[in-house]
């Protein structure tokens, strides 16, 4: 199972792009693993100013529905438009085409309360 050193994560399965003060958000291999073949992603529309664990939308999988919900607070900035067509691009590639969101994060200190790479790890291994 990868988990890229690059990002952070979540307990419930998000990972974060830090780039400034702009995060990328998107579900990592384990969570698209468990949920199988996704068939919907019903996302929140661009301007959507949220909470952190605030839902920012669901998942639709063959197994399971799940939500995404914000790691952070701040605005979406943009909405992957890829997830229209082919919602099974979070299947084939979840940490670089499969992404879900583009934020502008308005809190930064909540970037501190995120996982590191070694501790999702450890996570998902248990």
């Amino acid at each position: 199972m990868r988990v890229p050193n690059n990002l952070l994560y979540t307990e419930d399965h998000e990972w974060i792009l830090v780039d400034g003060d702009e995060v990328t958000i998107g579900i990592t291999e384990y969570a698209q693993g468990e949920l199988g073949d996704i068939v919907m992603v019903e996302t929140q529309d661009v301007g959507l100013v949220f909470e952190k664990g605030d839902s920012l939308g669901t998942i639709e999988a063959v197994k399971a529905t799940a939500d995404v919900y914000a790691p952070v607070s701040g605005e979406i900035l943009e909405v992957n438009p890829a997830l229209d067509d082919d919602p099974q691009v979070i299947n084939n590639d979840p940490f670089e085409t499969g992404w879900i969101y583009r934020v502008k994060i308005s809190a930064p200190a909540e970037l501190d309360d995120l996982m590191s790479p070694d501790d999702y790890d450890e996570q998902i291994a248990d």
